[in-house]
């Protein structure tokens, strides 16, 4: 009996395309779920997939339709306690330093006496404010000294929603004019890219350019370790180089990969197929 995957999605992107197409050569049947158009209601909604995977620009709409597929007994990939942790950049820090992984020093303050306390605390300037929610590289502000501080949280403040005045803080890292992402499912990073760029943020959607990065023993071992650590799934961890080794910066729960297929002459997209494959199998 075949598996059919349903597709949770606010939009189709490149990735979702390719997605598509590796379910095509695999005789993978695909069901799309514009969140958007569906009314999630318990007692009337009709299942007619095996397994749901999330791929929703929407972090709010993929959430609710993750929840409410969860509450039907639906299987849904990444399931809704991974997702809360990836999601929100401090909870992710957290979970990373409780199991141990090596990653920046971070601190969560809500004044500036106490973000000034927290940087004192961290060994000094230059620091990285990033909004606990949020991707592609927005919104974040190398500090390098004691009166940017004081003019990117005041504009927070008064500008800001709610969120942004959640000031979370982390130790700036300097990079070898690069990162790397490594995409790992269910534990086992399957490949990896160099993302360079002379600015020192190096997202591709701000210009990083993608080169293939060899997975070394050390990244698969840190990756496995961070996977392992927020609950496993489909993720991409952002890596930092550093002098005293590797250190996880980020993970993704939703990750992006249409330009990192190519450099890295893998089927990302078909992994992710197999994996939801095995998920479907298993229940």
């Amino acid at each position: 009996m075949s598996t059919t995957i349903g597709i949770l999605h606010t939009t189709i992107r490149g990735d979702e395309k390719l997605i598509i197409e590796a379910a095509k050569k695999r005789n993978i049947q695909i069901k799309l779920i514009d969140v958007r158009e569906e009314i999630f209601n318990r007692k009337t909604y009709k299942c007619d997939f095996d397994v749901a995977l999330e791929r929703c620009v929407s972090t709010v709409k993929g959430t609710h339709a993750t929840r409410f597929f969860e509450s039907i007994g639906v299987a849904v990939i990444n399931n809704s306690s991974v997702a809360s942790v990836c999601e929100d950049k401090f909870v992710t820090s957290c979970f990373l330093q409780k199991a141990k992984v090596p990653t920046p020093d971070f601190a969560m303050v809500f004044n500036t006496e106490q973000a000034v306390k927290s940087i004192d605390e961290m060994g000094g300037f230059p620091v990285v404010i990033k909004p606990p929610l949020g991707s592609w590289g927005r919104l974040l502000a190398k500090i390098n000294d004691i009166d940017a501080l004081e003019a990117v949280l005041e504009h927070k403040e008064v500008l800001g929603s709610p969120q942004q005045k959640s000031f979370y803080i982390q130790q700036f890292v300097k990079k070898p004019g690069r990162d790397i992402r490594a995409f790992v499912i269910d534990g086992k990073t399957i490949c990896a890219i160099y993302r360079d760029s002379p600015h020192w943020i190096t997202n591709t959607a701000r210009g990083g350019v993608a080169t293939n990065c060899p997975v070394s023993k050390e990244i698969s071992d840190i990756s496995k370790s961070a996977s392992d650590a927020v609950g496993g799934g489909i993720l991409s961890m952002d890596i930092f180089e550093t002098d005293d080794g590797l250190q996880i910066n980020e993970i993704n729960h939703t990750t992006e990969f249409k330009n990192s297929e190519k450099p890295t002459n893998t089927s990302i997209s078909g992994a992710i197929v197999d994996y939801c494959v095995k998920v479907a199998k298993n229940l």
